[in-house]
């Protein structure tokens, strides 16, 4: 590959903060961020997961700073954006990634559930872009990647108020990307489609809440296979690249854009 291509889509030198990163999606996209060349800061209330999620940045030759954070919490939001700056000279990237899923159907759901979805879902996405849009339209560039989610634009049973603060999300994106591209600073969201991360490990219990065996772990993914024209389930890495395209000088004209890394179980 010609060397100028390559370093389009590097991110040498550049800083990386990535809420949620101790699981799922933001650890593989801490990996993927760190092997195209940044620092990246992992953030989570999960320290255990944390440390494994350094550990395996460091072992593709990686450098990562985890810090613990609560996405909720707006100051200290505010705080690690700018400590960030204040330690790695620098802040180039934000992915907001940090969420929950749990269920509930609408007319059970409780006062407490609604809060505590939108809290991380909603609220901690909303902090994190005011965090990261202080500091970047200050310097004059930044991308700013947000976690939608396939079922902001669909309708998946008792999930009503998840999706309805990954729709949030996407709206968001859009103000953002209005409010801050004039000081050189992109915002845009991945709506990933169903990716086997431990949100999703509920999907291989039975009735009575005991893990599946391999075989029925196996025949689950096949049959979500089925809703996808590529008969095809998601993992992290899927989703961690196309964040790797936003992050990057490859996507310097995209911005307010929703990108959909889903298997064509939603076409728009």
């Amino acid at each position: 590959m010609h060397q100028d291509l390559l370093r389009e889509f590097s991110l040498e030198g550049r800083v990386a903060v990535i809420t949620g990163g101790g699981s799922g999606i933001a650890r593989e996209a801490s990996r993927v961020m760190a092997q195209a060349g940044a620092r990246v800061v992992p953030v989570d209330v999960n320290e255990a997961g944390l440390a494994e999620t350094a550990e395996l940045v460091k072992a593709v030759g990686g450098q990562a700073s985890p810090r613990r954070l609560d996405v909720t919490d707006r100051e200290a939001v505010q705080a690690l954006a700018d400590e960030t700056v204040r330690t790695l000279g620098r802040l180039d990237v934000w992915v907001n990634a940090a969420g929950i899923l749990e269920d509930a159907a609408i007319v059970e759901a409780s006062e407490a559930h609604v809060d505590k979805v939108m809290a991380v879902n909603q609220k901690g996405v909303y902090w994190g872009c005011a965090a990261a849009g202080r500091v970047m339209q200050a310097q004059g560039r930044g991308s700013i990647i947000n976690v939608s989610s396939a079922g902001a634009e669909m309708a998946p049973p008792l999930k009503s108020v998840y999706s309805m603060t990954k729709a949030a999300v996407a709206a968001l994106t859009r103000c953002a990307a209005h409010e801050f591209g004039p000081a050189g600073v992109r915002v845009n969201a991945v709506a990933p489609g169903w990716v086997e991360t431990p949100m999703t490990a509920y999907r291989f219990r039975d009735e009575s809440g005991q893990e599946m065996g391999q075989q029925g772990k196996e025949a689950v993914l096949k049959q979500m296979a089925m809703g996808s024209p590529l008969r095809l389930t998601g993992v992290p890495r899927d989703i961690a690249l196309a964040m790797l395209y936003l992050a990057s000088d490859a996507a310097r004209f995209v911005t307010g854009q929703i990108l959909r890394p889903n298997g064509g179980v939603l076409m728009l």
